[in-house]
């Protein structure tokens, strides 16, 4: 969405056929548009230059480089456009020794080298969620950061509680969004995670292969049980970035015959192609001398294998060092040649992500700076005066479109054909080609001898296949595989790396939003930490504890992976966290890129060895404290219903009011509801529209898009860590996430456990714990609590069913908030968008000239002492009125949409007019499933939501 000119918000593409939805990160990226800190112009040397410079300079370093007999390598991260490959093929024909190195932040090459030596192609498959009536993940963390497809969409359409709902069982080391959502969620070490994976694939078809001992056999045989009955319907997925996991997990697959239903080989998926073995050997001949230029793209190398001292040793033998970049980050601080890069909103380009699935790429704003794309500079310095834009445009006029019309694909961002990704002769990255990997480094011993591993997975006698082909034929041979499995040993503690949902690598870390994102597991912002069992913290002596403010703080540890060490890293005691292992998210400990992302946690890639998901740690707990932002302190619903939740057994053949109870009040009149029970008289909602949303916490995951969809479409301030600490984060929507207890009513009364001895217990997670997400929000009640005690009137309540905020009479008593029984208002203590005070300069968003182009003009930028909060989105509503208005027509269910709405791509968010009785949210207002938060309170709520219901028995 534009407003005069500016890109202020981004919103998902539901016409596209794969990947159509934007998650947290991709919400908050409109932000980085106006990051002030962002590289302005071209650099040579660490001094400014202007781009005829520039394209001498390179000219000449290629043009030596051909004439020394020394390589010219192009690295990139994975390269899913098939206009820039095309150009960056006819860019390697012009110049002798060229190679295009691909390499991902978090590898999966891995898995890429096992299904290329399957199959032939490197490329992952696509995957159906729909159809898989039985789902068994290991370590794949598929509703966060996996692969690169988005398959919440596909997954909670089988979420829905009903005779077609799906099974879901996860084995995993870290607590993590899947793992949450699972019907069945099973922890196991990194280590043990292949024995697991083989004794499943022995359990199905009755094969013997070497397994390592598990200490999961019943709930192995269960989960094989199972697989076997849904057959290929079944679905088998892995996380890891090791080719054996990924042979065995293609076997089972197979076995099962998934391939064609549940995924595909032969639609091949593009997210991911990067090689840790072509990584490795560039590093090998930077370090001989025999890399003249190195030109990187979308890809901080320096910051992502900080952990490999041969690389920085390498680089600094290269000739001369080009780098495309939008920040003078860790690898512009070691490059010769800064080329000052395009936003992504300033760009044109598109994309392949699957086999037939286009989309493009329009700038949205022109130029902020003296920049160009990567791709412009290419056809420059292959002597092409043509523009990018043009190029693009005839490889899709003379190739992809086939007969469509440009102006209609431009329009809808997508189109649909036939084809597959063009090829890439050029690039070194298959693990088959690399001759040799004797120079590479000791940090990268995970991938030392998997070439001729790789080349004993598979028999290739089967191994060509068509597009067209709807089964792929293949044999796999796993002896070789499952013998080193069963041989895995990870030491006394093993860490896993894994990605928080709203950093990732770290690419977008100087972005206020997504620092200030609360993570959906451990619910804190400003941050990364190890993970870490109660079992393990109590035994190494770590503890967290509150403080007299009500802020968590905790112990660190020093902790040595792969020889290298790091002192201090904090340490948050997480639930579900498997015994013997802790997680380590990356994209921390940024250095130079901008206020938001300086001193922010630890740099986690600086003991992970290339490619490499996880390790064995040596662990030493210290005195240090270490304060942490977050803003969930009460980690159980202690018997209250909270999250309302039964089995699928339970909901289909039982009534509602065994699993959905409604609190009755004994009275005079006899036993009533909360909702007939009234001490303020009803309004009248019968005259015009009245709003309702339904959020239903069967597919809720907690991914917190509509968290920083809110925040951009409301202008929603930043308020640091440190007020964090003191509980005044400013989002209109939070997902609050709550664990199970081993103390329940039951429990107690069977025990003869009562009083505060039960409730302390229950205040405590299990350490198996079931995982419940809610987002919450100003629930709109019709009779408002906070209504009645507004000196001012400055809340007031709508004909429509809305809950009011008038800023400008509203004098900050607070009273509101102190009556709001689900504290979703929130209080302005200071002036977040007054650059003048320091503590706020992290929120370019609001105080520099800049950064204000994000905000929205349609909603205010509320002033210090106002109390603000979720308003459903006014603003959408009264423009779909008055556009309806206009048109003379009555408004159309689902035509209104608030922001966390369109955001949320699991469809868990529903809105519209409950008078309605044609419309989705009156159905489900009158669905068994319905209920509301605190109905006992008597606020009735138009905010209501939908029970949640696992697939167990």
């Amino acid at each position: 969405k534009t407003r005069e000119g500016r890109p202020i918000k981004i919103e998902n593409n539901k016409m596209a056929a794969i990947n159509g939805a934007a998650n947290t990160r991709i919400h908050g990226s409109v932000l980085n548009l106006y990051d002030a800190t962002r590289v302005q112009s071209p650099m040579i040397n660490g001094q400014a230059a202007n781009w005829s410079d520039v394209d001498a300079a390179v000219k000449k370093a290629l043009e030596s480089a051909a004439g020394s007999g020394k390589q010219s390598v192009l690295l990139t991260s994975t390269v899913i456009s098939p206009t820039s490959q095309k150009l960056i093929n006819e860019f390697a024909s012009q110049n002798s020794n060229f190679k295009h190195v691909m390499y991902d932040s978090f590898s999966y090459s891995g898995k890429l080298d096992a299904i290329e030596a399957a199959t032939g192609a490197r490329a992952l498959p696509t995957y159906n969620f729909k159809k898989a009536d039985v789902i068994v993940s290991f370590g794949a963390d598929f509703l966060g950061d996996w692969t690169g497809q988005r398959v919440n969409g596909d997954y909670s359409s089988r979420r829905i509680p009903g005779k077609n709902m799906s099974r879901h069982i996860q084995f995993e080391s870290n607590m993590t969004n899947t793992g949450a959502m699972a019907d069945k969620r099973y922890k196991v070490k990194p280590s043990e995670l292949g024995a697991a994976l083989t004794a499943l694939y022995n359990e199905i078809t009755g094969s013997s292969l070497a397994a390592g001992k598990t200490a999961l056999s019943a709930e192995i045989k269960n989960a094989a049980k199972e697989l076997k009955a849904a057959g290929r319907k079944g679905l088998v997925v892995s996380g890891t970035n090791d080719a054996d996991i990924e042979a065995i997990t293609i076997a089972i697959n197979k076995a099962l015959g998934a391939d064609g239903t549940t995924l595909s080989y032969s639609k091949k998926a593009h997210f991911r192609k990067g090689s840790d073995a072509a990584m490795n050997q560039l590093i090998a001949d930077m370090n001989a001398g025999n890399v003249g230029t190195l030109m990187v793209d979308n890809l901080n190398v320096a910051y992502v294998l900080s952990g490999n001292d041969k690389l920085a040793s390498g680089m600094k033998k290269v000739g001369t060092t080009v780098y495309f970049t939008e920040k003078m980050d860790e690898t512009a601080n070691v490059a010769n040649i800064i080329c000052a890069k395009h936003n992504c909103l300033e760009s044109w380009g598109d994309a392949m992500p699957a086999d037939g699935e286009y989309s493009i790429t329009q700038p949205t704003i022109r130029p902020l700076f003296d920049t160009r794309q990567m791709e412009d500079c290419l056809l420059t310095w292959s002597g092409n005066s043509q523009s990018y834009y043009k190029y693009l445009t005839n490889n899709w006029s003379t190739g992809i479109l086939g007969g469509s019309e440009w102006s209609k694909a431009l329009h809808d961002g997508v189109l649909t054909k036939g084809g597959s990704f063009i090829s890439t002769p050029v690039m070194a990255a298959s693990a088959m080609a690399v001759a040799d990997t004797s120079a590479v480094s000791d940090s990268t011993g995970f991938v030392e001898g998997i070439i001729d591993d790789v080349k004993g997975l598979f028999t290739s006698d089967e191994a060509e296949q068509t597009t067209t082909s709807t089964n792929t034929s293949f044999t796999v041979d796993l002896n070789a595989a499952a013998g080193r499995l069963s041989k895995n040993s990870g030491g006394k503690y093993e860490i896993e790396f894994y990605q928080k949902t709203g950093m990732g690598v770290g690419q977008l870390a100087n972005n206020p939003w997504l620092q200030e994102f609360p993570d959906p597991i451990t619910r804190v912002g400003w941050d990364n930490y190890l993970t870490m069992s109660a079992s393990d913290a109590l035994e190494l002596g770590i503890k967290n504890w509150h403080v007299s403010n009500g802020a968590l703080n905790g112990h660190t540890a020093n902790i040595t992976v792969n020889g290298k060490s790091i002192e201090n890293v904090p340490v948050f005691i997480q639930p579900g966290q498997a015994k013997g292992s802790v997680g380590f998210a990356v994209g921390y400990g940024r250095e130079g890129i901008g206020r938001a992302a300086e001193g922010v946690g630890v740099n986690a890639f600086a003991v992970m060895a290339n490619g490499q998901h996880s390790a064995a740690v040596e662990i030493t707990a210290t005195e240090t404290e270490h304060e942490y932002a977050c803003i969930q302190l009460a980690h159980t619903m202690m018997g209250r219903k909270i999250v309302n939740e039964t089995v699928l057994d339970t909901y289909l053949n039982t009534p509602k009011e065994e699993w959905n109870k409604v609190t009755i009040f004994e009275t005079f009149k006899g036993p009533l509801t909360a909702a007939e029970t009234n001490l303020w008289d009803d309004f009248d909602h019968q005259a015009g529209p009245m709003w309702n949303m339904s959020i239903d916490l069967n597919l809720c995951n907690g991914c917190g898009a509509c968290v920083i969809a809110c925040q951009s479409e409301n202008n929603v301030p930043v308020v640091g860590k440190d007020e964090m600490r003191r509980s005044r984060d400013m989002h209109w929507i939070r997902i609050d996430r709550y664990y199970s207890s081993d103390m329940t009513d039951e429990v107690a009364e069977e025990n003869g456990v009562s009083g505060i001895e039960k409730f302390a217990a229950m205040e405590h997670p299990s350490e198996s714990p079931d995982v419940f997400f809610q987002p919450v929000m100003c629930q709109h009640c019709n009779h408002a609590p906070c209504e009645t005690v507004c000196p001012v009137a400055a809340t007031t309540h709508s004909a429509e069913g809305l809950n009011h905020m008038a800023y400008n009479r509203c004098i900050g008593t607070r009273y509101c908030a102190n009556n709001c029984p689900y504290k979703v208002r929130r209080f302005n203590w200071f002036q977040y968008h007054d650059g003048a005070k320091e503590q706020f300069n992290i929120n370019y968003a609001m105080n520099e000239d800049l950064g204000r182009m994000v905000l929205n003009p349609d909603v205010t930028v509320r002033s210090r002492g106002v109390m603000e909060k979720c308003s459903l989105c006014i603003q959408r509503i009264q423009l779909g009125k008055l556009e309806a208005k206009n048109e003379g027509r009555k408004l159309k269910d689902g035509e209104i949409r608030t922001a966390c709405m369109d955001a949320c791509d699991s469809g868990a968010i529903t809105f519209g007019d409950v008078n309605n009785k044609e419309s989705a949210v009156f159905a489900l207002k009158n669905d068994s499933r319905m209920y509301h938060l605190l109905e006992e309170v008597g606020t009735q709520p138009s905010i209501f939501y939908q029970t949640k219901v696992r697939n167990r028995a």
